[in-house]
């Protein structure tokens, strides 16, 4: 693990200690049956017209580019990538690294249950308890992030095993083969793969023609972080990903319109 993702992820264990409780898959069952779920994050992802699919993140700064849109509105940048034609939306909810929170992802998924059509939202997080997944499912998330060279193989197996009882996906995040091989082993629908290594804050979109040809069939490829421009998504559109994980530059984009439409083209 990288030195920035070890501090990121000693805090977040800090950070939850104080109110961590045991919460068990029968519990995270009786919550699935009992709350409506959120649309599927799979099912925006793996699109039958064959068109690339854009998951539009909302980051207000990040370890790697700092501020970004600093005080940026999460449900009014939801609606304008909604507006704008995004499949499916990712909500960053660590406030230290990242400037955003749980309720960030409250807001926007009470806004979209409210006002149809919702949007399928991933809890971006660095998860590493079950409690997590459940305050992700009580938030109106549709899916978590599982960053596989953050945790411990049996961290990994808990909250897979969570995140299918409580009735969300989960993006299982990769960077090294290795690490895709630990994916598949845990059942990995959904893969991403991060074009940022956080050792060096390096981009590479290369790691995405390197490792998502090497997926399996069946596996929804996403390309994360690093993506620009509509050149950038035909790349990793041509590598065989399904979907792109697009943050810093929707963020900072004068007519995010204009540039998801890019996007959708590749």
């Amino acid at each position: 693990m990288s030195d920035k993702l070890t501090e990121i992820m000693a805090w977040k264990r800090r950070e939850i200690a104080p109110r961590l409780r045991p919460v068990d898959e029968a519990e995270l069952a009786q919550l699935d049956h009992a709350w409506p779920r959120g649309p599927s994050f799979a099912g925006a992802l793996n699109r039958t017209d064959g068109r690339l699919a854009v998951i539009s993140e909302i980051k207000r700064r990040s370890p790697s580019a700092g501020e970004i849109k600093a005080g940026a509105s999460a449900v009014a940048q939801a609606i304008r990538y909604q507006q704008a034609g995004a499949d499916a939306l990712s909500i960053l909810t660590d406030e230290k690294f990242f400037g955003g929170t749980l309720d960030d992802l409250r807001s926007v998924a009470a806004h979209f249950s409210a006002q149809p059509p919702a949007q399928p939202c991933l809890r971006k997080d660095f998860m590493v308890h079950p409690l997590q997944v459940l305050e992700a499912r009580q938030a109106g998330a549709s899916a978590i992030l599982i960053i596989v060279r953050a945790l411990a193989d049996d961290e990994i197996k808990i909250l897979a095993a969570a995140a299918q009882a409580a009735g969300l996906d989960a993006l299982f995040e990769i960077h090294h083969e290795r690490e895709l091989a630990i994916a598949l082993r845990h059942g990995a629908k959904i893969i991403g793969v991060n074009n940022r290594d956080l050792a060096i804050f390096k981009t590479d979109l290369g790691l995405s023609e390197r490792l998502i040809p090497l997926f399996p069939s069946g596996v929804i490829a996403v390309s994360e972080s690093g993506l620009m421009s509509g050149g950038d998504a035909r790349r990793v559109r041509a590598a065989g990903a399904q979907a792109i994980l697009v943050g810093e530059a929707l963020m900072r984009a004068a007519d995010p319109t204009a540039l998801l439409a890019e996007f959708r083209a590749a």
